[in-house]
């Protein structure tokens, strides 16, 4: 059997269903699109099942695919084993209708033993325990001995999650030899490493109502998965996913900059597992739009991203390496998947911020650690509470086992339950941000319209049409209630379907279309437009008089004023875009937008704020490209020759065979199915109104456009002249005005202040020093001196005074002020500021502190001042006896 490669092998699986009337379709992004069931795409046929369930056309009727996956539900163990790891790539066939068993059981075996050359008497069939049909496909047509066919119960050999599509699977082993194991769990269906699963047939051919009872499906499915690197397990003969040619490639580079090699240290070995999986794992989310933050999947980011960084600093690495380790990932998977090389930049940038962040974080965690040490160890406890070791974890960053680790140095340990409790109240606030799910995605009113209706968007060249409505759905307040309906009435709230409709629905950042919908007898106000699964738009809202019917001819009105303002701000974000890459470089990529006729939104990957000059650079560039007077160009084309084209793609956007690439002149090119002007002019102005940061590595820009602009500039005109007037001048010489009101108000502060501070003086009156042993102490009241005007007293006493140990309070305003001050001399003999000021200033009903040379407090209570300058001579007389 030939030694193929991971690339080898992914190209040769493609290839060969291709050659089976495949349409081979590119991994969709690990980010889900319109499924809120999953934070990231875990398997192949994930990104499909719109078209497993009917509410989508597929393409073809026959696919095939390697998908990018990631698997976090557990990570602690990743790196423990050499079996799982967070990052896999799954090859898979799919038939949607039109193939099923006997194709998909023959392809399969063709492919294993023809195509890649694995010996057929080490393969060995598994079936669900009552599928005849395939039991008898692998004995009387593939010819599999019986006594080789495994047959294995539903848990094993039946594929279904609740309601929904579900259908019997055959599986198929490799038997890796005996050298991988003779122990009783080595045997077909076993926990051993001797026989390995390659792959999965899933014969989707039922569908369960919820409540077991299965009937048959119209169309029957073909759902198969085979794990590309357990291909190359079988093929290169190796021990487990981290042996295979690219992830040992991994393993060599993070041995080059350790300075130690893989499978020398068992414990090391750990390490270089996580980081090599990490790492990957990281890189490939960087590349499709996802960054490092505190939730979804920005958290689990994050969360990789830190435990490899920390297990580098087990091997022994010495400050930033995970962008060199992205740079290999890059690298060896960059023919599958060519968008690493185009965001290669934006990758490392993204990768090595968060670990130069962590480098700050985990330093910090060490600090905190530390002083929860020694507060168990003054109260005499040897547990951490679960807590604080959670608050380490998920605020710092901080790995819990790190955190044992040193515990357990001191005799210490973790409150496990009290953190497992901790660590399952973040995980149900986690899942209950997302949507509750059956087989297939979410399960509301919509999934339940009939999946052969379609909505044409005619709304690109016209704002009004005439159509058919296809349904009615009755919105009820409660959730759950919601229904299909024959008609809407008078005040019901709703979503209209129609044949074809000139609402532009929700979609890439801009907000849909609002307007209304005039039937033979109703009037509906259309407060919203979303897209729904399957090429349906529906228009949401309320009746606002008389009924519509479904089946009926309507009228539907686009809000012609609301339109043409949110078409500005959408192509005015276009030339946002392109002139911030103008300006801060080709780094920066949308991240998320907003736009409706009121302001737009960008949100763009960069790294550090923007400086002024940047921000008037910007604006200079967008209102040079509006004056230009330049048309906006529409034109419909293949994804190949837009990107040809050099338009630019968006981070997650899921684009078709066919594309609207929008053009302004030369200036930008971007694909979009939005709505714009048809000339830069339109836009009138942009004003950027703020710029922040939202996210690692993350800004975000708000701007105006057209009569918003010029309502806000009338509006600060308006301010303007109201300041002006109140400060008695004209608009031009406002700023001259303030800077000499400025100057006016800090000369009376001055003056006040030097009034304030002889006042307090000559309040002082007669002096009556204490000497203690060696130092001169005084204890006095004073009245309506301030903090600053008792600080400036006692340097002036020190003066008089160079063994000094100054005591002052004043009522100032009917609040007590305390301070006092030591001079160093008096220091060395035991006078301490701080302490004295410590216990003093709960007498006025306060607190305060400071060092032992110099420390302040206030309080609420002045009658208790004598009390507490008594107070403060005791603690003075006790402090330098001692």
């Amino acid at each position: 059997m030939q030694k193929y490669g991971v690339n080898e092998l992914r190209r040769m699986f493609l290839e060969f269903f291709e050659e089976k009337q495949h349409l081979r379709m590119k991994s969709f992004s690990l980010v889900p699109h319109n499924d809120k069931s999953l934070l990231l795409i875990n398997s192949g046929m994930a990104p499909l099942k719109p078209y497993f369930t009917g509410q989508e056309i597929p393409p073809r009727k026959r696919v095939t695919t390697c998908q990018k996956c990631i698997r976090t539900g557990d990570i602690e163990n990743i790196g423990k084993t050499a079996r799982h790891g967070t990052f896999f790539e799954m090859l898979g066939n799919f038939s949607f209708g039109d193939y099923f068993k006997e194709e998909a059981i023959h392809w399969a075996w063709e492919f294993l033993t023809e195509r890649v050359g694995i010996p057929a008497d080490r393969l060995y069939p598994s079936v669900y325990l009552d599928d005849d049909e395939a039991f008898r496909i692998w004995k009387e047509e593939i010819g599999i001995a019986p006594e080789r066919i495994y047959r294995f119960g539903k848990e094993d050999n039946f594929w279904e999650h609740g309601a929904g599509p579900c259908g019997p699977c055959s599986e198929i082993y490799y038997d890796r030899g005996e050298k991988y194991g003779t122990g009783p769990e080595d045997v077909m269906g076993g926990e051993g490493d001797r026989f390995m699963e390659v792959w999965n047939i899933v014969f989707s051919q039922f569908n369960n109502d919820g409540h077991g009872v299965y009937t048959e499906l119209e169309h029957k499915n073909i759902d198969t998965g085979m794990g590309l690197e357990r291909l190359a397990v079988v093929c290169q003969d190796v021990l487990s996913l981290f042996d295979v040619d690219t992830n040992r490639a991994m393993m060599e580079e993070i041995g080059a900059l350790a300075h130690c090699r893989y499978e020398e240290d068992p414990e090391k070995d750990v390490s270089f597992r996580i980081i090599a999986d990490h790492v990957k794992s990281c890189t490939f989310m960087a590349s499709d739009g996802i960054l490092p933050s505190n939730e979804g999947r920005g958290y689990v980011f994050r969360r990789l991203l830190r435990r490899a960084a920390r297990h580098g600093k087990i091997l022994g690495l010495k400050g930033s390496f995970m962008a060199a380790l992205s740079q290999k990932v890059i690298e060896l998977s960059k023919d599958g998947y060519p968008e690493l090389e185009e965001k290669r930049e934006m990758i490392l940038r993204v990768i090595e911020q968060e670990e130069e962040r962590f480098q700050n974080t985990i330093d910090k965690g060490l600090e905190i650690l530390s002083e929860l040490q020694e507060e168990m160890k003054k109260r005499g406890e040897k547990v951490l509470s679960g807590e604080d070791a959670f608050r380490l974890y998920d605020t710092f960053g901080f790995p819990p086992d790190l955190t044992r680790e040193i515990l357990s140095d001191k005799g210490q340990s973790i409150d496990e339950e009290g953190f497992q409790k901790a660590m399952r109240l973040q995980r149900e606030t986690a899942r209950a941000a997302r949507k509750s799910t059956n087989y297939m995605g979410r399960d509301d009113i919509y999934q339940r319209l009939d999946p052969k209706l379609r909505t044409e968007f005619t709304g690109y060249h016209s704002l009004t049409e005439r159509s058919k409505i296809t349904a009615l759905v009755r919105l009820a307040p409660e959730e759950g209630e919601d229904e299909i309906v024959d008609a809407l009435t008078d005040g019901e709230r709703g979503a209209v379907l129609t044949e074809r409709t000139p609402f532009y629905a929700t979609m890439g950042g801009q907000v849909g279309d609002t307007g209304s919908i005039l039937g033979g007898e109703g009037d509906f106000a259309v407060e919203e437009t979303i897209h729904l699964q399957g090429g349906k738009i529906a228009e949401i809202g309320t009746m606002r008089s008389g009924m519509l019917k479904a089946g009926e001819e309507a009228e539907l009105r686009v809000d012609p004023i609301r339109r043409e303002r949110t078409a500005r701000n959408h192509t005015a974000t276009h030339l946002l875009h392109e002139a911030l890459r103008e300006v801060l470089g080709n780094h920066v990529e949308q991240a998320g937008a907003y736009y409706d006729d009121k302001r737009l939104r960008f949100d763009f990957t960069h790294f550090e704020a923007l400086t002024e000059e940047e921000i008037r650079k910007v604006e200079e560039i967008v209102n040079r490209e509006i004056s230009k007077l330049t048309p906006v160009k529409t034109e419909e084309m293949s994804l190949e020759d837009a990107k040809k084209s050099g338009a630019v793609a968006l981070f997650g956007e899921k684009y078709g065979d066919r594309v609207r690439v929008v053009s302004v002149g030369d200036f930008s090119k971007e694909l979009c199915g939005g709505t714009h002007v048809a000339n830069t002019a339109e836009i009138q102005g942009l004003k950027i109104l703020s710029e922040q940061g939202i996210a690692s590595g993350v800004r975000r820009i708000e701007a105006l456009t057209s009569e918003n602009l010029m309502a806000y500039f009338s509006e600060e005109e308006e301010l303007l002249r109201e300041a002006a007037k109140l400060l008695k001048t004209e608009p031009k010489h406002l700023s001259e005005r303030i800077l000499a009101l400025e100057k006016e108000l800090k000369d009376s502060r001055a003056e006040a202040e030097s009034l304030r501070a002889k006042l307090a003086k000559e309040s002082m009156g007669e002096l009556s020093v204490e000497e203690i042993s060696g130092v001169s102490f005084l204890a006095k009241a004073l009245e309506g001196a301030d903090g600053n005007s008792l600080r400036e007293l006692g340097d002036q006493l020190k003066e008089r005074y160079p063994d000094a140990f100054i005591v002052l309070a004043s009522d100032k305003g009917g609040k007590p002020c305390l301070m006092a001050t030591a001079a160093d001399s008096a220091v060395k003999k035991g006078a301490d500021a701080g302490a004295l000021i410590r216990a003093v200033a709960p007498i006025l009903g306060g607190g305060g502190g400071g060092r032992p040379n110099m420390a302040q407090a206030g309080g609420k209570d002045t009658s208790r001042i004598p009390e507490a300058l008594e107070k403060a001579r005791e603690i003075a007389r006790e402090q330098l006896k001692a």
